[in-house]
Order: C-alpha cells, then structure tokens, then sequence
C-alpha cells in the first residue's frame, strides 16, 4: 500500500536537477514526471526529486500578487487598494480566506521529503560504481538524507510559527489518513525539529565549496543547507517557542535554551569567518556571496528578473508601478546618527525643517524619499513624492505614504522599452545580524537585563545589539549601559525593525511578542510644496483592524471541511 502512495506521489512531483551556473549557485530546473524506478536510475535523477523540495522554499519578494508581508505589518503600506494584502486588516480575513498558501505548501515538501526519506535511503548506484565522481556523487547522494531532513524540519517550522498546533507525521501518508489527523501540540513539534537538527548538525558539511576529494569540480552548490542553516533553524524555533505567544508561563528555562542555540550560531559563524559586513551586501544580484548570509533561496530565474523592480519603482519612472510602500511609523525608527537618539526625544538633533537629515546610515540604503536622485540609476529626474509631484498623489498608484521602497531592489535595472534589464535575485533565509538580535533577546529574558552576563553567556544583550548597531557603513552610536529593562526592550525591538526591514520578520516579530496594539495604526507623511521652495510635511494615521485572534493564522475551511478533526484556531 505505502509503496503504491510512494508512486503515486513521484507521478505528482515536479522534478527538477541539480545544476550549478558558472556563477556558483544553486540551480532550479524543471524537468518532467517519471516513475521510482526512473528516479533511482542515476545521481542526477535522485537529485532531482531533492532540488524539487528545495524549490519550495519559502521567500517573499511580494508573494501577494506582488505585496509583501510587510504591507500587512506596520512597516509598509500597499499603494494599490485592489490588492489582497489589506484584508490582513480590514476585517475581511477568516477560515474562508486564510490569506495564507503555507499549509498545503508546506504539507506538499513535508510528504515529499517522507517520500525521499522512506523510499531512496541507502542506494548504491552499482552500474555507476566505475565512474570517474563516483565517490563525489555517492559524497552528495549520503548527504542528501541530511539535506532533506533539515527541510522537513523548516517545513514544519513554518506551519508551527503560522498556526501553533498542527498534525504532524514523518512517514509518507494516504489522503484518507491526512484528512483523519489531530492537531498536535507546538511544543512537540518543537522537540522534534530541535531532535531532527541536532542528529544532523554533525553530519551535514560546513561548506559546500571545500569538499576536497569529493568536490565536483565546478560545482561547489552554494544554496544548499550546511551547518550552519542547522543551527540556525534549531536557534530561530527556540526563540519563537521561548517568545510570549508561546511561552505562556514565561518558562527562563526556554529563555535559556534559546540563548544556548542562538550563541551556537554567533560562536559558529565566528569560528568559520561569517562576519556583518555592508548593509547592502545582503540584497543585489551577488547578496548570495555575502559573508553574512547562512542559507539563501536562489529564484528561479536563471536569465534574471525585473518583476520586483516593476512593483515597486515609483509611479512616474518610467516602468514604475510602485507597490510596498515604508510607512511614516518606520521612517520614525530610524534614530539620529550622532546622538543615537529617536527624531522626537529632546536633544536629538533633529530637525523639522529637514526631518531626513542626520538619520541612521540604514534609513538612506532602505527608503527612497522625496528629493532623492537617480533612483533608479536610470531616472534623472529627482524622486518628487510631495502632493502633485511626477511621483506623487494624486497619481494612480503613488505613494499613501510619502515613501518608496529601496531595500532589496536593485538599482542598476533598466525598465524603459528597448533598454530593459534584468538581474539574479536571492532571498536571504538567515544571517548573521539576525542572531545577534535573537540572542540578544534570549539573554536579556534569561538574565533579566540589558548588562547582564554570566560564565556561560559573557556576551551582555546590550553588547550584542551593539555589535549589530555598529556594523560597516553604519556605525550607529552603543547602546548606553544601565538602560532599565522597558527602555532596553523599546530600543532593541527598534533596532530589529530597522536592521531586518523587509526581510520577513516584523509580521512574525508583533505578533510572537503579542504586541498586536502596534499593528492598528499607522503614520503616513504627506508633503506639500509651497511657493519658495520649502515644504510642509503633515503626519496622518491610517487606522488598521487588529483582533488578538490574529496572532496566529485560521485553519483553512477547505481543509477543515475534509477533515473534521481539525480544530480551528481560537476567535476565529
């Protein structure tokens, strides 16, 4: 019977081979649907059924008809009224539009990697056993077991993180049984994926571009998971599970456990050279090479794309659209460069007549505002976001918000007819500032304040944000010692805002500290012109649905509806 599911679920797969560009990365090629037997034929065919389940990672360059998940937080807002995105607030989401694709993404590469894990385990490739890279292959095929592991495991994160208990199996299974299933507790799914990466985090190889003997020459596969993409899931699903929404009794012991595994990180990364280096390092056609990153999905799109320039250039640039755009509420996060100090704290240096000035470096490398020149390279006109200006209201599709996005598009594409470029994009999964952030977190709530160290844990919160704070090209001034715990916590949580904006964190952030208060509103800028020259800038607040229940995410209706098992989320 499980045999027959096994066929039955390679007939349904999209296979796709794993092959590596000149520039080093991971490949996603689609290729055709065959049998078992066909699968376990040769290396590249059994790898095949691999890049397929990695192909279905997650990444979001506007994975709502090109909105991201930041317009549904308080760090962007969509120009376009038409698009689903503002039905995360305006009351229209529910179980019969859960907004979300993730449970059956998810249960899709979590019953493809069963299927890998249950039916082409421990194949020898006999007839290939004379081959030149038949030790290199065999290297690669051992390794996919890890591989695929580490996968089902982010799978399962993602479901968790999402909709708090789900059902949960590791075998491959029957339509009947999956639509029979409980909901199982977070907690244990938790064990399970901290168990699964643990007996894999020695296995699995540190670098894919020094294998030595069993390299393929040419083919080092960067994109794969390493190491340190282990560690890094077993440290992101501790701090998730030690956080609030979860951490109901606010257990020290969880804290504690997530400070140990996001330590791991920050002393592997150290250990093995991944240093913060530029902040726009992490995006552009090369962010795959950062010596940041720790784990990337590659799109795609071997001969490039423009699609994320298209949706998010200003209205008015010539192949513009606009699309996600920064709110007032995070341009305010952005504190000044020379005091460290928030725009409207006394002392700050800020001023109202030239409210951008002075601003952390990040605010520059992430938003566009009104004046900026040559965004993009192509355009020589400066941005004009005041009300009548070339990129402004009351132009269909301009800005609600007096900004445009920068953060992760790349510049250098060319939208005009007859001179249209395009360019490799990557979505970074993990990196290095991430963790410093997250054992920040974990030892300020395990230790009990910002200063706080011990043998164990000799890196303090405060240090730990400051080294994020004072990477190149940004240099913000420290964090001061003796900040009271409140103070601390407004200060770090800000700075994870500006240092992962856009990256896909502030949605879950709000929602795992259970500060849903901050997603009611929003602060927009309206700028007008006047007759000299000058401007008057007017703040405005876009007031947002917010309902505790939205904390986590509804069970689907379809999917309740096929198995009445199935509890719904509380609220909904």
């Amino acid at each position: 019977m499980r045999l027959n599911i096994a066929k039955l679920l390679i007939a349904t797969i999209v296979f796709a081979f794993f092959t590596v560009s000149c520039s080093d990365q991971l490949e996603y090629r689609e290729h055709q649907n065959y049998g078992k037997d066909y699968v376990q034929l040769n290396f590249s065919n059994i790898g095949g059924l691999v890049s397929d389940i990695y192909s279905r990672l997650d990444y979001d360059f506007g994975n709502y008809d090109q909105a991201m998940l930041a317009s549904a937080s308080d760090e962007a807002e969509y120009a376009w009224s038409s698009n689903k995105i503002h039905d995360f607030y305006n009351g229209a989401w529910s179980p019969s539009n859960p907004m979300s694709s993730t449970w059956n993404s998810s249960y899709t590469a979590i019953q493809g990697c069963n299927l890998f894990l249950e039916e082409f385990l421990g194949l020898t490739f006999p007839e290939l056993s004379f081959n030149d890279d038949y030790a290199a292959q065999m290297f690669r095929y051992n390794n996919y077991e890890n591989e695929v592991r580490f996968l089902r495991a982010y799978f399962y994160f993602n479901l968790i993180r999402q909709y708090g208990d789900v059902p949960f199996f590791t075998h491959v299974i029957s339509t009947e049984e999956i639509n029979s299933l409980h909901r199982r507790p977070f907690a244990e799914i938790v064990e399970f994926i901290v168990d699964e990466c643990d007996a894999i985090v020695n296995k699995i190889p540190v670098d894919y571009t020094n294998l030595g003997s069993v390299a393929i020459p040419g083919n080092p596969e960067n994109g794969r998971a390493n190491r340190l993409a282990v560690l890094a899931l077993k440290a992101r699903t501790l701090l998730f599970a030690a956080s609030p929404l979860f951490n109901t009794d606010n257990s020290k012991e969880l804290w504690k456990e997530a400070t140990m595994a996001n330590k791991a990180v920050l002393d592997s990364c150290s250990k093995y050279g991944y240093v913060l280096g530029n902040y726009t390092d992490i995006w552009g056609a090369e962010n795959w090479q950062s010596k940041e990153a720790i784990f990337v999905r590659r799109l795609p799109d071997t001969g490039g794309t423009n699609v994320l320039e298209q949706r998010n250039f200003p209205v008015g640039v010539e192949g513009g659209n606009s699309g996600n755009c920064p709110t007032q509420t995070l341009v305010d996060a952005y504190q000044m460069k020379a005091t460290g100090k928030f725009w409207n704290e006394d002392g700050s240096g800020f001023d109202p007549a030239n409210p951008y000035e002075g601003r952390d470096p990040r605010f520059e490398m992430s938003i566009v505002k009104n004046g900026d020149t040559r965004w993009p390279s192509y355009n020589t006109r400066p941005i004009q976001t005041y009300v009548g200006g070339a990129n402004g209201a009351p132009i269909a599709g301009a800005t609600p918000t007096g900004y445009y996005l920068r953060k992760l598009l790349d510049s250098s594409i060319d939208l005009r007819p007859g001179t249209t470029t395009r360019s490799r994009h990557s979505w970074i999964t993990f990196r290095l500032g991430e963790f410093y952030l997250n054992y920040a977190e974990a030892v300020f709530n395990y230790l009990g304040s910002a200063d706080a160290t011990s043998a164990e844990f000799p890196l303090s919160a405060r240090e730990a944000v400051n080294v994020v704070r004072n990477r190149q090209g940004v240099q913000m001034p420290p964090l001061e010692t003796g900040l009271a715990p409140d103070d601390f916590w407004k200060r770090y949580s800000n700075e994870r805002m500006v240092e992962l904006a856009f990256e896909g964190h502030r949605f879950w952030d709000v929602r795992r500290w259970k500060e849903g208060e901050k997603f009611k509103s929003i602060d927009r800028m309206r700028i007008t012109r006047n007759a000299d020259g000058s401007y008057t800038y007017t703040r405005s607040t876009q007031n947002r649905i917010w309902d505790n229940k939205m904390y986590l995410f509804p069970i689907p209706q379809a999917e309740r509806l096929k198995n009445p098992n199935l509890t719904q989320n509380p609220g909904y």
